[in-house]
């Protein structure tokens, strides 16, 4: 630091004694000039060298004071410029005030001051405009990326701009493309606006481009899509600005590219949340969150933290998660106790334990088995943790009229095909019924797939892609809904604090996404070629599983909620002593290891549910 000031000293003295030394050959300057470049007539030149120090001293106060010194030259502006008109023109009226005072201008000719003021200026405008320009012109001469810029708006301009100051310069810009026809022709920084984007296959060839830089922060899903689906028919490489929220907080600038994403192609826009109700809800309280070890729970549990509780108490039965996300939260803050509690939600006498010790004032049931085909063969397992873990949780949040119990449910409960969707729905069942006999506020939140969550998707495809491929899909036509896990978690914070009780809250997904298409997208972002490099199989649909996902029952009629992407689905009656009788009787046949009683008991809970052949797969297919 200290050398760095020292450099900067240093530089601002030399830049003192160049304009010092510039107010003398302008005040000599503008005398020759008088005298049509002959050479200066006595008294004419006495009194200009007796006037010289006065004038050096008078103008130098004034740049001083005017900060003419303080621009830095290689990156000269207009407004530095400006400095250094309004530096000379006050300093020639100072100069001129002082020498009547002392001559009454006596051997001063009248049209010396404003030639020595016009000389000045050239002299002190021409250097630093000349060392600009040698200095783009030397970081030129660097090996450069030849880029095209998709999208000459603001983002475009701002990119360009912070490319050419770079130093060292890594990306040369050639040339931009937009949608906006109005656009085509103009000239942004020199670089001309050559057409709409379906052009960059031609102008890649054309003009040698190394690199498409996509600086469309605004675009909608379907023209970020074609904009990659042209650079990928270009067969040239691209990148994109980084998120909006990293150059907001700090964590990235314009100038720091990355890669294009799977979330920019599918459709997600920004959450725009009420924190400050968030913040109300849940500063200061106790907040427990079950499965915080998990995708959901763990990202739940950093954004919950955001909120400012009292207490954040994690449990969860993984060690090593627990271990990691408390380490995370941790050094996330020192405002905030963080509780690691290990157990399971179906031990009764822990939980039991967690209420009477710690009160919980807002709970977040995140704790699930969520592998379809591999809870296809554990009907059993699958039970007692994802409906008896739930009862187990709910009935004690109930007893100890806990303010708010959040469910975290999915769009494999509506009209389940599926152990794992049949078991998410008798556990909202439960919800419900507990709402009805209780003064604890119950509220589900149901949404469908979540971005690199585990047992996803798109990990899978991941794997497989570094391996090489083969990637497997189990039908063509199959659909899911997608979000990201903080978009996920951040909605379910929104929907508990906006229930009166016994809501079941449907997040809206947007359009579903064509896992084919989520396929080769992947395959693509990756650099390789679909069906050339990597290969897609089809597999067949598997047992329990659905070609497309639903998110809400016919019966469950849908209104607004006045938050944006929350809607809000009618609960079915239910008999709620009858449900939680049925769980303490499936409980029971959870101990006795009873499968037939089981099915019997998840056939009265979820009667949509058509319950099939346990042992028809293996249960270890990967997810879709």
């Amino acid at each position: 630091m200290f050398k760095a000031q020292f450099h900067y000293l240093i530089a601002r003295r030399f830049v003192l004694l160049h304009d010092v030394t510039m107010v003398g050959i302008a005040w000599i300057g503008a005398y020759w000039l008088r005298f049509n470049l002959s050479q200066i007539p006595e008294p004419f030149n006495t009194q200009a060298y007796n006037a010289l120090p006065l004038v050096c001293v008078l103008q130098l106060v004034v740049f001083i004071l005017f900060g003419v010194h303080r621009g830095a030259w290689r990156f000269t502006s207009t407004h530095d410029l400006m400095t250094v008109i309004k530096g000379v023109i006050f300093g020639a009226a100072g100069i001129a005030g002082a020498i009547f005072l002392a001559t009454r201008l006596a051997a001063v000719p009248r049209a010396v001051l404003p030639m020595y003021a016009v000389l000045l200026v050239g002299l002190l405008c021409g250097p630093r405009l000349l060392y600009r320009l040698f200095r783009e012109r030397e970081i030129s001469k660097v090996g450069d990326k030849r880029v095209l810029v998709v999208g000459a708006g603001v983002a475009g301009d701002m990119l360009v701009r912070d490319f050419k100051r770079a130093r060292p310069r890594v990306y040369e810009p050639v040339a931009f493309v937009d949608d906006d026809s109005q656009k085509h022709g103009r000239e942004i920084h020199g670089l001309r606006v050559l057409g709409a984007p379906s052009e960059i296959p031609m102008l890649v060839d054309k003009l040698n481009i190394d690199l498409v830089l996509l600086a469309i922060p605004s675009a909608t899903t379907s023209e970020m899509r074609r904009a990659v689906e042209y650079c990928e028919e270009a067969g040239a490489p691209f990148r994109t600005l980084p998120k909006v929220t990293d150059i907001i907080d700090g964590a990235a600038t314009v100038r720091d590219l990355r890669d294009v994403e799977l979330d920019d192609l599918l459709g997600r826009q920004p959450v725009k949340l009420d924190w400050s109700g968030i913040e109300a809800g849940l500063s200061g309280k106790c907040v427990l969150i079950t499965g915080s070890g998990g995708s959901i729970g763990s990202e739940l549990s950093r954004q919950v933290l955001r909120a400012g509780p009292a207490q954040l108490v994690l449990f969860e039965k993984n060690e090593f998660n627990l271990y990691m996300i408390k380490r995370v939260l941790e050094q996330a803050t020192h405002d905030v106790e963080v509780v690691a509690l290990l157990g399971d939600v179906c031990d009764h006498a822990a939980v039991a334990h967690l209420f009477k010790h710690y009160k919980p004032e807002v709970v977040f049931h995140a704790a699930a088995y969520k592998h379809v085909p591999l809870l296809q063969r554990q009907a059993r397992e699958t039970m007692k943790n994802n409906v008896v873990g739930t009862h187990t949780v709910a009935a004690l949040a109930a007893d100890y009229s806990i303010e708010s119990f959040v469910l975290i449910s999915t769009d494999k409960a509506v009209n389940p095909s599926s152990i794992m969707g049949a078991s998410k729905r008798a556990a909202e069942t439960v919800c419900v019924a507990l709402d009805a006999l209780s003064e604890t506020r119950f509220t589900i939140v149901r949404f469908g797939n979540v971005l690199g969550s585990a047992g996803s998707v798109v990990p899978l495809f991941a794997r497989q892609i570094v391996e090489g491929g083969p990637v497997t899909v189990t039908h063509p036509e199959m659909t899911r809904y997608f979000m990201t896990l903080a978009e996920a978690s951040q909605l379910i914070l929104q929907a508990s604090l906006i229930g009166e009780g016994s809501e079941i809250y449907v997040l809206n997904m947007g359009e579903p996404v064509n896992i084919a298409y989520l396929a080769r997208q992947m395959i693509l972002l990756s650099g390789r070629l679909p069906e050339k490099e990597v290969d897609i199989v089809f597999t067949g649909l598997r047992s329990g599983e659905k070609l497309k996902e639903e998110l809400f029952h016919p019966e469950e009629f849908l209104s607004g909620t006045g938050y944006d992407k929350i809607l809000l689905a009618a609960t079915r009656s239910v008999d709620a002593p009858v449900v939680l009788q049925d769980c303490l009787a499936l409980e029971q046949a959870c101990s006795d290891y009873n499968e037939l009683q089981i099915e019997a008991i998840i056939n009265r809970l979820v009667p949509e549910y058509q319950w099939g052949e346990w042992n028809n797969t293996d249960g270890f297919d990967e997810p879709a």
